[in-house]
């Protein structure tokens, strides 16, 4: 593997940070994402290597669901379980229609007491640009920022109902075929433009 463990983990994790801490703004992983060898699911392997050790556990939404997951447990020592007890979900590209609305509604949301024991959903899909599609709005927005979302599947009002109850919910990250992340924190909020198909 050409991916250096140390330092490029290292910066892939201060730009998911970066883009956590300013929703909008993409964060830019293809270089990082190029060093890694597995063709399949390049980002998410990269985002486990990043995120991921032997205490945290995973989901992965994908027609190659059994290998992927063997991979990463192989790798990162995270623990494969159901969707309810999942950190982190992924929802590869060739996941069905409906896995992203199910990933949402049974995602863990945390507890009033410990809001941050919720899962963190990253989503495989086609493009990610600052198109006027959907206005955001919130902590580490100076006013607002705007994006678009390429997918065919729909996802803000599950978004909207898994987050009403701040600060219990969900936060939503999606990752394009560029390696584009966009980071969605439950803090923000989201509104649509125009029809979303």
């Amino acid at each position: 593997m050409k991916l250096d463990m140390v330092h490029d983990i290292q910066t892939v994790y201060r730009k998911i940070v970066n883009s956590m801490a300013r929703p909008g703004q993409l964060a830019d992983l293809s270089k990082e994402a190029d060093l890694i060898e597995e063709n399949e699911a390049k980002p998410f392997f990269l985002l486990a290597f990043t995120l991921f050790d032997q205490e945290v556990t995973f989901k992965v939404l994908s027609k190659n669901e059994a290998a992927i997951s063997k991979l990463m447990n192989q790798y990162t020592y995270a623990k494969p379980v159901e969707m309810e007890e999942a950190d982190y979900i992924f929802v590869l590209k060739d996941a069905e229609e409906a896995a992203l609305k199910e990933a949402i509604e049974k995602a863990k949301p945390g507890t009033l007491k410990n809001p941050h024991d919720s899962a963190t959903i990253f989503v495989e899909t086609d493009e990610i640009t600052n198109a006027s599609t959907l206005k955001l709005e919130g902590p580490g927005i100076q006013f607002e920022e705007y994006v678009h979302v390429e997918t065919k599947r729909k996802w803000v009002e599950y978004r909207q109902m898994k987050n009403q109850e701040f600060p219990l919910g969900v936060d939503l990250m999606f990752i394009d075929q560029k390696h584009q992340l966009l980071s969605l924190p439950r803090t923000t909020q989201i509104s649509v433009n125009r029809v979303m198909d």
